[in-house]
């Protein structure tokens, strides 16, 4: 017994030393893994539209910003092409990203599809996201859902879009500017009949679109909204399919029969619209608040001396008195459940809402898009090209001021969207299947190759065939 005991006496010291080797060993073995773990959290990898430099090459100058700015090493993936759908084939198919760029209606699908964090309670503690001044309370309601939740984060303050006129043309035309619809018949017909542009020649439209982007300040008049209405019972309908359109549908019949409408409205894209407004070649289009700024800006740049001036007015007056405008669709980022760095992407999120994302956000980046000198912002020639864009033209952040101030015309524009209490279209993912019904009958009607009562049946019959509305 005796003997056992020395044994043990000697044993237990060893067993007591290999132990403590082993904890040492695993406390240095754990030490390495969070060190390894908080290097990790410095690595984001983000899938942007939007954001970031204007080439490849401009990417990694804006990748080494983000990392001089904040010590997180950003990777940013920027498909050239069909993002929505590269989006959500990424998301679909799992592949791993910490930050996703989208718009509220993917953000829609993809929260259905249940790859996306809920960030609620991250925004909540975070001091930066949760501040009012940061980001306004109101703005979070546009985007949370009917259980409360918050699944993304704002990446700029979206405005909205409305017409956008002439103004010297108004001016040099003795013209008010219009409420009603029939006002801004008159408008457009002199923009078309009295040679605004004083060539002495007849080539010039009253109004050009891209398509049925965004004929929202027109449809005001008749109370109609774009995209889907869900009424609380889940019943949804397509007011641009309904009767309440036709008037409308009319009106753009009118315009197109005499001359006034631009004859390739419904195959423009938004380039060849803003070309078209920009050559002195149309009176009005219809486009975002911040563009107001932007093609004032630009034709100023091209000559000082212009008399070019464009102007955000007001939609059509309906019926009731109020004028139906579109805010834009949220630019968000989420954050996808698979994310390897979910606490560095909320980080980033944090920087891209202070004074220093303000800046690379939309000046961009210093030394290439700016330099700083005596104290004060300077562009570059590079930066004056980028006209203060790079994927945000105003932040969120209330508290924000361009160090080289607003564009002419953009907080007028803006003032219009908010004061008219201009609220978001409303997708579904059935959506896309219904916009090829709506499209084709709205293009046949506004050109006048169909009686614009007919048109809307035939959208009605058809979207409830194919079970697209109730």
């Amino acid at each position: 017994m005796r003997l056992i005991t020395k044994r043990m006496g000697r044993v237990l010291p060893l067993v007591l030393a290999s132990s403590l080797a082993l904890t040492a060993c695993s406390s240095n073995q754990s030490a390495t893994t969070q060190s390894e773990a908080k290097q990790e959290e410095k690595t984001i990898r983000i899938l942007t539209n939007v954001v970031g430099g204007k080439t490849p090459e401009e990417n990694k100058l804006f990748e080494k910003e983000i990392e001089r700015l904040t010590g997180i090493k950003a990777e940013l993936v920027k498909p050239p092409s069909d993002y929505d759908q590269k989006l959500l084939a990424a998301m679909s198919s799992g592949e791993k990203y910490d930050l996703v760029y989208l718009t509220k209606d993917k953000m829609d699908i993809l929260v259905e599809q249940g790859v996306l964090m809920n960030l609620t309670e991250k925004i909540k503690k975070s001091p930066v996201l949760s501040d009012p001044k940061v980001i306004p309370s109101e703005e979070w309601d546009m985007i949370r859902y009917k259980d409360g939740s918050i699944y993304g984060v704002f990446n700029k303050f979206e405005g909205g879009t409305l017409p956008i006129v002439r103004e010297d043309w108004m001016k040099k035309l003795n013209l008010e500017h219009p409420k009603t619809l029939d006002d801004f018949y008159q408008v457009l017909k002199a923009f078309k009949e009295k040679d605004p542009d004083g060539n002495g020649k007849n080539d010039t439209y009253g109004l050009s679109t891209a398509g049925l982007y965004d004929i929202q300040g027109f449809m005001s008049a008749a109370g109609a909204k774009y995209k889907y209405v869900i009424d609380k019972d889940g019943k949804r309908t397509i007011p641009y399919a309904s009767e309440q359109a036709v008037p409308v549908y009319e009106w753009f019949a009118k315009l197109y029969k005499e001359g006034i409408l631009d004859p390739n409205f419904a195959t423009n894209d938004t380039k060849k619209m803003r070309e078209l407004f920009l050559t002195d070649r149309v009176g009005m289009v219809t486009y975002w608040d911040a563009w107001v700024g932007m093609f004032n800006n630009i034709r100023q740049k091209d000559d000082p001396n212009t008399k070019f001036v464009a102007k955000g007015i007001p939609g059509a007056v309906g019926s009731d008195g109020k004028i139906m405008l579109r805010r834009g669709d949220p630019s968000l980022w989420a954050i996808p459940k698979n994310a390897l760095h979910p606490e560095t992407a909320m980080k980033f999120l944090e920087f891209w809402h202070s004074k220093e994302g303000n800046i690379l956000s939309t000046l961009g980046i210093e030394g290439h898009d700016y330099i700083m000198k005596d104290g004060k912002y300077e562009l570059t020639e590079e930066g004056k090209k980028h006209n203060m864009d790079h994927g945000v033209v105003i932040p969120n952040t209330t508290t924000w001021q361009n160090p080289f101030g607003m564009l002419p015309g953009v907080k007028e524009a803006q003032k219009i969207i908010l004061d008219n209490k201009a609220t978001i279209e409303v997708a579904t993912k059935d959506w896309p299947a219904a916009e090829k019904i709506v499209q084709n009958y709205a293009f046949k009607a506004m050109t006048g190759q169909m009686p614009a009562k007919e048109a809307v049946q035939k959208m009605q019959e058809e979207l409830k065939a194919a079970k697209l509305i109730d």
